[in-house]
C-alpha cells in the first residue's frame, strides 16, 4: 500500500498511522468512490456547492439565525485566514474545536480543513481531565472554543495551547478577528489520504481511542450511506441531537446535507418536546437522533409535530422493534436504523423504506461488506451469533494505539458487537460483545432483556448488566426508571420479572432489580453500561 505525497508540513498524523499490515482492507468499488489523489473535502462540500448551486441557498439555520452557503463559505475562509495569518497554523497542525452545535463551530471546522489542518472536534460536556487526555493524544496547536465553554478548557493541563474563543464580545474573539479579514482564501491542496480529522471514541471504559480519518473518508460516507440509503434531496432540511464531535452528528448534520445542497437546522440543546416544536416550526424533513429520542418524543405526546418529516434516522445504540412499531403506528414514518462506529466514521449496515425489517439493523450499505465470525475469524452459519466484521472504503486507523491489533484482524474491522445474520442477509443485533452476561452457563444479552423490559407500561427507561454472584457467577441485574405514579416496591419488581419471563426465555429474567431516577448516558445518548457494571460490582462487594 502506498500513500499519496502529503501536503502536511507537520507530519504528526502520518507518522502515527498504524503500520500498513495492521490496516483493514479498503475497497472502492462504487464509481462515486473513485476520488482524485489531491482532494480537500472542504472544497468539495462547500466551495464546489456554492459554484454548483449559488451562494444564496439556505445552508445553516438556528432558531434565531440563517446562513446561506455563500455566508458559510465567506466565514470559513475568514476562519482559515485567522488561524493561518494570526496563529501560524500550518498544514498538518491539529486544531481542537469545542462548542455546541452552532454555525460558528461549522465555520471553524471548514476553516481548519481549508487550511490543511486536522480538526479535533470534542464533546462540549467534557471536563478538564478529559480534555487534557485528548490534548495529550492529539497535541493541538490551537483550540477554537465557544466563549461559554472555556472554563474546563482553561482548567485543563494543556501546556502551550493557544485558546481562541468565538461568539463573545472581546476584541480578540474569533468573530471580531474574522470581521477584519477579506474572506478570500486558497484552499490547501491536500492529498485524498491526508488526515482531515481525529475523532475520539465515546467508549464508556478505558482511555478514549483517537481515530484518524482522511479527506476521502469524509466524502465516502456521503457517497455510500447517504447516497444509497438516506437518499436526501436538495429541498430537505436536516436536524438532530448528536453533537458534531460524534461522527454520527458530523455526517448527519453537516456532511450529508451539504453534500446534496440541502439545509441543516443546528440545535444547541433541545429536550424532546422542544425538538418536536423546532421540527414543525422550521419545516424539518430529515431527523437524526438516538432511539431514546424517538421514545421520549412519543412519551411527551409530541408526535403530531413531526408531520413534515419524510426521513428519520436512528443510531448510537440498537433500535428496539417495539419502539420502531410504536413510532410507525403513531406517525406512519419508518425509522432508518443503522450501525456505525467512530472507527468507520459513519453507518455501514442499514435499511430504508420497504427493505426495513423492524428489529433488524439491515444489510451492508452499498460499498461495504459484512459477515459474522467466531473468535478465530471464521464465518459462522446464518442464525448463529458471532462477532460482526466489516470492510469498506473507510476503516479503523488508531493514532499510535496498540489496540489497533484488537480492532482489525485479517483485514476486517471487528466492531465489538455480537450479531446474527439471517438466511436473507439481514443482520440482527444481539449485544456489545462485552455486554454478554454469562449466568449459570447461559449466555444472556443485556440489551435483549432491556428490550423486553421497555415493553412494559411501567418502564420509562432501563439498563441491564451482569452483577457478580457466588452461585451463578453472574446474575442479570436491571436498573429501571419507572414512569410517574408507579410505586418502586417489591410488587412492581415481581410484575416486571414476570413480564420478562413471558416475553423472552424465562432464564433471562432479571433476578435483581434496582429502581433509579435516571441512567448514566454519554452526551450522544448512549447508555453507559460500563458505569452500571461498576455500580453493580460495587453493590455486590
Amino acid at each position: 500500500m502506498e500513500l499519496s505525497p502529503s501536503a502536511h508540513v507537520d507530519t504528526f498524523c502520518r507518522d502515527r498511522l498504524p503500520p500498513f499490515p495492521l490496516w483493514p482492507e479498503l475497497h472502492f468499488e462504487l464509481p462515486e468512490l473513485d476520488y482524485p489523489d489531491r482532494l480537500n473535502c472542504a472544497q468539495r462540500l462547500l466551495d464546489d456547492a456554492v459554484e454548483r448551486w449559488g451562494a444564496d441557498r439556505p445552508c445553516l439555520l438556528t432558531p434565531t439565525e440563517r446562513w446561506t452557503y455563500g455566508e458559510l463559505l465567506h466565514r470559513a475562509n475568514q476562519v482559515a485566514q485567522v488561524i493561518t495569518e494570526d496563529f501560524g497554523i500550518q498544514p498538518g497542525n491539529r486544531v481542537l474545536l469545542r462548542g455546541p452545535n452552532n454555525p460558528w463551530l461549522v465555520a471553524a471546522w471548514f476553516g481548519v480543513l481549508k487550511a490543511g489542518g486536522v480538526a479535533v472536534t470534542t464533546m462540549p460536556l467534557l471536563r478538564a481531565a478529559e480534555l487534557a487526555q485528548l490534548h495529550d493524544a492529539s497535541l493541538p496547536v490551537v483550540a477554537v472554543c465557544d466563549h461559554r465553554y472555556t472554563d474546563e478548557l482553561e482548567a485543563a493541563d494543556t501546556p502551550g495551547l493557544a485558546v481562541l474563543t468565538y461568539g463573545g464580545h472581546g476584541a480578540q474573539d474569533l468573530t471580531r478577528r474574522c470581521a477584519v479579514k477579506d474572506g478570500r482564501f486558497s484552499n490547501v491542496t491536500t492529498a485524498a489520504d491526508d488526515v482531515a480529522l481525529i475523532a475520539f471514541t465515546s467508549g464508556t471504559t478505558g482511555r478514549p481511542k483517537a481515530t484518524m480519518h482522511f479527506h476521502r473518508d469524509v466524502l465516502a460516507n456521503a457517497d455510500t450511506f447517504s447516497r444509497y440509503v438516506l437518499k436526501p434531496r436538495q429541498d430537505d432540511v436536516f436536524t438532530g441531537t448528536p453533537p458534531l464531535a460524534f461522527t454520527f452528528g458530523l455526517g448527519g448534520l453537516v456532511v450529508f446535507p451539504l453534500h446534496t445542497g440541502a439545509a441543516t437546522l443546528l440545535i444547541e440543546q433541545a429536550p424532546p418536546e422542544q425538538l418536536a416544536d423546532l421540527v414543525a416550526e422550521h419545516g424539518v424533513t430529515v431527523l437524526f437522533t438516538a432511539p431514546t429520542g424517538y421514545r421520549a418524543i412519543m412519551a411527551a405526546g409530541a408526535v403530531d409535530r413531526l408531520a413534515g418529516l419524510r426521513r428519520c434516522v436512528s443510531a448510537g445504540e440498537a433500535l428496539p422493534a417495539q419502539v420502531w412499531e410504536e413510532f410507525h403506528a403513531a406517525t406512519g414514518l419508518r425509522i432508518i436504523d443503522g450501525i456505525g462506529a467512530t472507527e468507520m466514521l459513519h453507518v455501514f449496515i442499514s435499511a430504508a423504506d420497504d427493505d426495513i425489517r423492524p428489529g433488524s439493523t439491515g444489510k451492508p450499505v452499498p460499498g461495504y461488506r459484512a459477515m459474522v465470525v467466531n473468535e478465530a475469524g471464521e464465518s459462522v452459519p446464518d442464525g448463529e451469533p458471532g462477532l460482526l466484521a466489516v470492510t469498506g472504503p473507510t476503516g479503523c486507523r488508531y493514532l499510535a494505539d496498540p489496540r489497533q491489533t484488537t480492532y482489525v484482524k485479517d483485514g476486517w474491522n471487528i466492531t465489538g458487537d455480537t450479531y446474527i445474520r439471517d438466511q436473507d442477509g439481514y443482520f440482527w443485533y444481539v449485544a456489545r460483545s462485552d455486554d454478554m452476561i454469562v449466568s449459570s452457563g447461559y449466555n444472556i444479552a443485556g440489551p435483549e432483556v432491556e428490550k423486553a423490559l421497555v415493553t412494559h407500561p411501567y418502564v420509562a427507561d432501563c439498563g441491564v448488566v451482569g452483577a457478580p454472584d457466588d452461585k451463578r457467577g453472574m446474575l442479570v441485574k436491571a436498573y429501571v426508571v419507572l414512569r410517574a405514579d408507579v410505586a418502586p416496591d417489591e410488587t412492581t419488581v415481581k410484575e416486571l420479572q414476570n413480564h420478562v419471563k413471558q416475553t423472552i426465555a424465562p432464564y433471562k429474567y432479571p433476578r435483581a432489580v434496582e429502581f433509579v431516577t435516571e441512567l448514566p448516558r454519554t452526551s450522544n445518548g448512549k447508555l453507559q453500561r460500563g458505569e452500571l457494571r461498576k455500580r453493580a460490582h460495587g453493590a455486590a462487594e
